[in-house]
């Protein structure tokens, strides 16, 4: 279905293109991207000799979005660091909680035979779950739904396979024969005649030629009367609210204006991304990091690209921060992909007007001082 294709498609290729990084936190309460670590080369740049780090993690979230879990085989090093992950198929897996309360996965190989994989071993993605162990598909909580998109989609195709001309009905003055299709003369002869001349796409031109005082009339209820096209819109919105992507985003264009393109594309972010980005975050860090490394490292995607202003409102908010004194001139052009201007770019400015409550007199001291 296009919808729901282009709703997964939008979810995992925005999740895979935001960075995703791993960031070492010092004693200062300062944070630094761990470059030095090697998960951070595995989820930023090559997830291993096969997949980049897009292709890896766009076919994890897509598997995740789809089936409602996504697997992935860890692959550490000789000092227990993740080196690799890769990705299994969910139909090739079978997942058993031991009576300790952990975790086993069994993997077929194509070869016939099973690998047996303990929980520490696999990265497991998971969507909205009722047991803690196995995600639920999006396509099986709205069962219903997506069954009457569907069964509305095969209705469509069989009007196209008919030229999208309406049915009707063959009347003659005298009654038929009764018999089957082998029975010339007989009404399932003649349907079955009238269908292979006349019902298809590539037949709708035919010229047909009735004899023996038969008359050909149509059902006159069209696609439109009995608000077919609506209710397919309807099935598609509903779609897009199973996934929680703004109309506009899957193509649904109905109500959109320059106006509110902008503010759908926000709520893309914020009500849709973000959640899930939290969601993959945490099973990320729960799987790659050992408890002692939790306390050091942490496992984010950096999301302020998806959320940035036109130019003009970039460059107020660094004024702004510029001004107050939080933001000097390499870190501003740092958020604009630009390179440092060296050691006077680390320098940050303070207005004179501002400074500690009660210090009446340092800010006088300044004032003299600067005239």
């Amino acid at each position: 279905m296009a919808v729901a294709h282009r709703a997964v498609q939008t979810i995992s290729e925005n999740l895979a293109a935001m960075p995703l990084k791993v960031y070492r936190e010092t004693e200062g309460g300062d944070r630094q991207p761990a470059k030095d670590h090697p998960i951070y080369t595995c989820l930023h740049d090559q997830m291993n000799e096969r997949q980049t780090a897009f292709e890896g993690r766009e076919m994890l979230i897509a598997s995740m979005l789809i089936h409602g879990n996504a697997y992935a085989r860890i692959e550490r090093n000789g000092r227990g660091q993740v080196a690799a992950l890769y990705p299994i198929q969910p139909g090739s897996i079978m997942v058993e909680k031991l009576a300790s309360g952990r975790l086993r996965y069994k993997v077929a190989r194509q070869d016939g035979g099973t690998d047996i994989l303990l929980q520490d071993e696999v990265l497991h993605l998971k969507y909205r779950t009722a047991d803690g162990v196995l995600g639920m598909s999006p396509i099986q909580i709205a069962a219903s739904t997506f069954g009457l998109a569907i069964a509305q989609q095969d209705q469509a195709g069989a009007a196209a396979e008919n030229a999208f001309r309406p049915a009707g009905a063959l009347i003659f003055p005298e009654k038929l024969g009764v018999g089957d299709k082998a029975v010339p003369g007989s009404k399932e002869s003649v349907i079955d005649k009238f269908r292979q001349r006349f019902i298809g796409q590539l037949k709708a031109n035919e010229v047909i030629v009735l004899d023996g005082g038969a008359k050909f009339e149509t059902f006159q209820f069209s696609a439109k009367d009995s608000e077919f096209l609506e209710s397919r819109k309807l099935s598609n919105l509903d779609i897009a609210r199973v996934y929680g992507v703004p109309p506009s985003i899957v193509g649904i264009t109905d109500n959109s204006t320059y106006s509110n393109a902008e503010a759908e594309s926000r709520a893309l972010v914020v009500r849709c991304l973000a959640p899930m980005a939290k969601r993959i975050e945490m099973s990320l860090t729960s799987a790659l990091l050992s408890p002692e490394s939790r306390k050091q490292f942490t496992i984010e995607h950096d999301m302020n690209s998806l959320l940035r202003g036109t130019l003009a409102e970039r460059y107020a908010a660094y004024r702004v921060g510029r001004e107050g004194g939080w933001l000097n001139v390499n870190t501003i052009r740092a958020f604009e992909n630009l390179g440092n201007i060296g050691p006077d770019g680390d320098t940050y400015v303070e207005p004179l007007n501002y400074g500690r409550l009660g210090g009446a007199n340092d800010n006088r001291a300044k004032i003299e001082d600067a005239a």
